[in-house]
């Protein structure tokens, strides 16, 4: 039997087409109206519905609600159908193991050609993640265009943080600097794969000039470069990681000035939205992304400026796997008013937290995330922090927040800072440098830990 390989399953030049990357992109979407854009969307948001129905995953999902072929004619016919999450989708691993039934393919000699990860595990047990060859390039293709889009250049040297394994983060990462731009890549990899000593020798030795990666780690590295007295011999000048509500001057001060980007996305979509040469928000990409933002409760639309899970539809994911409503259960809100490149995509406010990892103290929300902004630019502490939440025996809720200090800081201050910030009062304890690294596990972990629920303990 003649089975078809990765690159014969796939146009590169249609998909390069429909899909533009560097100054095509540009030149595309800048002034494209919002009716044209609409009406590229249907058109793929067609595709994808029909290969949507072809999956089990989804057959079962919408015939339990109620909805048959034809109910969902356009976008506007999308909020009818139900939203699932990574709950779901591990329910259909454990009924229809070892893969589950999402991803629309099956054992035979004949299946197209999948490439296969996970995810990190962040919220529990890794998630087996399947990709077509269109599903995987475009996925790829999105991180190279933001990229160049930022300013990446065939004159930059890349050293990439993402963990390897079988994760999929660092795998589609280097895909996407390889396939979609023309930078050198190097995969250092997790504080595991290659020590910390060594990535910022690295970056020395090899002339690194651009860092990916989460900010977390991104941040501590520049710590080791200066305690190890390499970082003269460092010229770091772009950034590009996931600053959340964080404020980006900490870890461009820390690596001497680089200028630093923002974006988001997920295993099971890739990436959603990101910066452009403005930073003046997370541009969607939104001929190949259609978000939604539900409220966190009653699962409608908000409206713009207002918070709300971000539910993904990806319009570009008609062979293997198709994401159709999937709740990420990240929180962000939609920013209005006139952008600064011309672009015709929606821009978000970037990751603010997650709805499934909030804590309701005293009647306030809280998103754990949401102190690493308040706390950054503080000299006197490291920007490391971790949360735990605890209920006493009068049923009442309380948090103590552990942050690393470098000395000097005052643990009422900083309980003031933080009421302030979150609008309740938690208790601070302060710790030494890398006193919080136990429990974050930031030298082993892509996302490190900052909530620790102790109430169901």
């Amino acid at each position: 039997m003649t089975h078809p390989t990765y690159f014969e399953a796939l146009d590169i030049r249609q998909l390069l087409d429909e899909y533009p990357v560097g100054g095509r992109f540009v030149h595309r979407y800048t002034g494209m109206s919002r009716d044209e854009l609409r009406t590229l969307q249907e058109a793929r948001f067609a595709r994808v519905m029909k290969r949507g129905w072809e999956v089990p995953f989804y057959r079962r999902l919408w015939s339990g609600h109620g909805i048959e072929p034809g109910d969902i004619r356009g976008l506007d016919d999308l909020p009818k159908l139900p939203v699932y999450d990574k709950s779901d989708l591990m329910k259909s691993i454990a009924e229809h193991p070892p893969f589950g039934d999402y991803a629309g393919v099956g054992q035979c000699e004949d299946r197209p050609p999948v490439i296969f990860h996970t995810t990190s595990g962040t919220t529990g047990r890794p998630q087996a993640l399947l990709f077509g060859p269109k599903g995987r390039e475009v996925t790829n293709l999105l991180v190279g265009r933001m990229y160049r889009w930022q300013g990446l250049g065939p004159s930059d040297v890349i050293q990439s943080v993402y963990g390897h394994g079988m994760i999929n983060g660092g795998h589609y990462i280097r895909e996407a600097v390889t396939h979609f731009t023309n930078s050198l890549f190097l995969s250092a990899g997790t504080g595991v794969e290659t020590r910390s000593a060594n990535q910022v020798q690295l970056m020395a030795d090899f002339g690194v000039t651009v860092l990916v990666g989460f900010i977390d780690y991104i941040r501590k590295l520049a710590e080791v470069a200066r305690d190890a007295g390499l970082l003269d011999r460092i010229n770091i000048r772009m950034i590009c990681g996931h600053l959340g509500t964080e404020n980006r001057s900490g870890v461009e001060q820390a690596w001497g000035g680089a200028k630093a980007f923002d974006w988001y996305g997920v295993g099971d979509t890739g990436s959603i939205a990101g910066e452009g040469p403005e930073r003046d928000g997370l541009y969607v990409w939104e001929d190949a992304q259609y978000l939604e933002l539900l409220d966190v409760d009653t699962g409608r639309e908000v409206a713009a400026g207002e918070t709300g899970d971000m539910v993904v539809t990806c319009l570009f994911k008609d062979d293997v796997a198709p994401c159709i409503r999937f709740n990420t259960h990240d929180v962000t809100h939609e920013l209005t008013g006139a952008n600064a490149t011309g672009m015709a995509f929606r821009r978000i406010a970037g990751f603010k937290g997650r709805s499934d990892n909030m804590v309701k103290l005293r009647g306030i929300n809280v998103f754990p995330h949401a102190i690493g902004a308040l706390i950054e630019r503080r000299e006197d502490l490291t920007g490391e922090y971790v949360c735990r939440v605890r209920r006493d025996e009068s049923g009442r809720d309380e948090m103590l927040v552990a942050i690393e200090s470098r000395g000097g800081s005052d643990a009422a201050q900083l309980g003031q800072l933080l009421r302030q910030g979150l609008g309740v009062e938690v208790a601070v304890q302060i710790v030494g440098p890398g006193g919080t690294a136990p429990d974050t596990q930031i030298d082993v972990r892509q996302k490190p830990i900052r909530l620790i629920d102790e109430r169901a303990r």
